[in-house]
């Protein structure tokens, strides 16, 4: 009786940043050169390990499967979020809005599972060296990495599924750039509503925390190992191949806490939407250049491929 007293919501309006008009032109070439370069950036690191066969190990499969993950997450949001930017017409169909959550959650939770297993790949290559070939083999890699992306497969549609299985009342806006989880919940009626919350955000945080915990496992036996090693140099040559992942990994898990972990007032609308700027657009525009800088073995790999592709000029990264 209460469902027939509203009607059922068949397209959404994304609220996104209308309430800074006077921002949206400034925000909307702000997202558009970070976005740009994001996808420079991750298609230069990819470009670059496909053409040195130096890199051709599991550590940059893994950090080329990286890329790929974070330029299709990137796809998924982004571009609507411009156009929205620049039009007064927001509106957005149910399936599009279903298709981008499955998307962005696939893509997110794929990116979650290949740091776990970059992290994996370290330890075997410091604590486990002489098995490294065996564990790490080209076969063992690429199942890793079918194993990630099935695993975010899986994740995106477990919570899309249970989100988009809900009865959507009006109002039909939301008040965040992209079709987000607590957003979406706001709109939702019937006595499941807090049931389903519960479980998405059980789900999501076991995932996120139980990938976080294996990632500081992996560290702890990573220092363990490198603390044994008598030479300083040989100390600074390991702890070097970690350096990128890990810096990658506490922003990435970073701004995910500020995400997930945020406490959800009823004034904190605006504020959502802003901090979801920060895991959408901050995280992956900073990734390519992390791995870029602090990676130098991939910076002279990136050096050698511009002098290939600019011979009469002196590279300088």
């Amino acid at each position: 009786m209460q469902r027939a007293n509203h009607s059922t919501v068949t397209q959404f309006i994304l609220v996104g940043f209308s309430a800074f008009p006077h921002l949206q032109l400034m925000l909307f070439l702000l997202f558009l050169l970070m976005y740009l370069f994001t996808l420079l950036g991750n298609l230069l690191i990819m470009a670059t390990i496909w053409s040195e066969r130096s890199l051709h190990t599991p550590m940059y499969l893994f950090l080329c499967a990286l890329s790929v993950s974070e330029i299709l997450y990137t796809v998924a949001i982004i571009p609507r979020m411009l156009a929205d930017l620049l039009s007064a017409q927001r509106s957005i169909a149910f399936l599009a809005c279903a298709s981008q959550m499955f998307f962005s959650f696939s893509f997110g939770f794929t990116h979650s599972f290949l740091l776990t297993v970059m992290g994996y790949d370290r330890y075997v290559a410091i604590c486990r060296p002489l098995r490294y070939n065996v564990l790490m083999s080209p076969r063992g890699g690429a199942c890793l990495v079918g194993c990630s992306w099935a695993g975010g497969s899986v994740m995106g549609l477990v919570v899309t599924t249970a989100i988009f299985h809900l009865t959507f009342c009006g109002p039909s806006e939301i008040h965040h750039f992209a079709c987000h989880v607590p957003p979406l919940l706001k709109l939702a009626c019937g006595n499941n509503v807090p049931a389903v919350a519960l479980g998405v955000g059980l789900v999501c945080i076991t995932a996120l925390l139980g990938c976080f915990l294996l990632i500081l496992l992996s560290y702890a036996f990573i220092v363990a190992a490198i603390l044994k090693i008598p030479s300083a140099e040989g100390r600074n040559k390991a702890f070097s191949t970690c350096a990128s992942h890990l810096t990658v990994v506490v922003v990435h898990y970073g701004f995910a806490s500020v995400i997930y972990l945020n406490p959800k007032g009823p004034q904190s609308l605006e504020g959502d939407t802003l901090m979801g700027i920060t895991y959408t657009v901050l995280t992956p525009f900073l990734s390519p250049i992390i791995f870029s800088l602090r990676n130098k073995e991939l910076k002279v790999a990136m050096k050698t491929f511009f002098s290939k592709l600019y011979p009469e000029k002196n590279v300088t990264i």
